[in-house]
């Protein structure tokens, strides 16, 4: 902007136009379309309920009827235990494939998870079955998280595997076997469908439950898992969607 000396002032010459500087604002470059502002008052807030910090893979309901979210994806190998059916380690598979996730699923009972793998992903392979001990690495990284879901029984072999970071494991025990403490003790999680009374006290020791949790264990119905760290314990029902239902048929604990 151009300016003369007058009265010993510097004002800017009456013949030039003077033109709005663009504000920036710091790390949010030219400001942009104005518009009217959105503002909630204290007593609307309560009506957002969004589970912030929560992601990964809706596996359910809680007992408030609110969603149940394990966050299988880390950055440090994640290790879960399923004592229950294959059903439910099924669905789990099939909703961590459809956050993306690629799913590799090593089993002695191929038959039961080739369907799945065949509708799985819209004709792409994001679930794959391998043989026992036909199980490579997977590569998985933060752009592309792997489940591995050891369907072995009650007696499962030690992984061949080398824990990474994104790649989680789910152990699933048809029923407890003679080594079935020390899978548990080196869980991270673990979950327990209906079992008997002698296994619920083997795990209620394992994992520090209480009475009336070890009581519970063996009246669970088919769609329900309590599902327990050494500090938290949360049971969940899980319900199939359409798709689930069709593909895998109702809950069911004995396969």
């Amino acid at each position: 902007m151009a300016y003369q000396t007058y009265s010993g002032q510097n004002r800017p010459h009456p013949t030039d136009r003077t033109k709005p500087l663009a504000r920036i604002r710091a790390g949010f470059g030219l400001r942009g379309p104005r518009r009217e502002q959105h503002v909630l008052g204290p007593e609307q807030l309560a009506a957002f309920s969004f589970p912030v910090g929560d992601d990964g893979v809706v596996i359910g309901e809680d007992s408030q009827r609110q969603a149940a979210v394990l966050g299988l994806f880390r950055p440090t190998a994640y290790d879960v235990v399923l004592v229950g059916g294959v059903w439910t380690a099924q669905v789990i598979a099939l909703r961590a494939a459809a956050t993306g996730a690629r799913v590799a699923v090593e089993t002695a009972r191929p038959q039961l998870w080739a369907p799945l793998a065949q509708a799985a992903g819209g004709g792409q392979p994001c679930v794959t079955v391998h043989q026992i001990g036909r199980l490579g690495a997977q590569g998985a990284s933060v752009s592309a998280p792997v489940l591995v879901v050891r369907d072995l029984g009650p007696r499962p072999p030690r992984s061949r595997l080398s824990a990474t970071p994104w790649q989680s494991t789910l152990t699933l025990l048809p029923f407890l076997g003679p080594n079935a403490a020390r899978v548990l003790n080196s869980a991270d999680l673990a979950g327990v469908q209906r079992v008997s009374p002698q296994e619920a006290e083997l795990i209620g020791r394992v994992l520090t439950l209480g009475a009336q949790d070890v009581a519970a264990l063996p009246q669970l119905g088919d769609d329900l898992t309590l599902w327990a760290t050494r500090i938290r314990r949360q049971y969940v029902r899980t319900e199939p969607g359409a798709a689930e239902q069709q593909l895998l048929g109702p809950a069911r604990r004995v396969d």
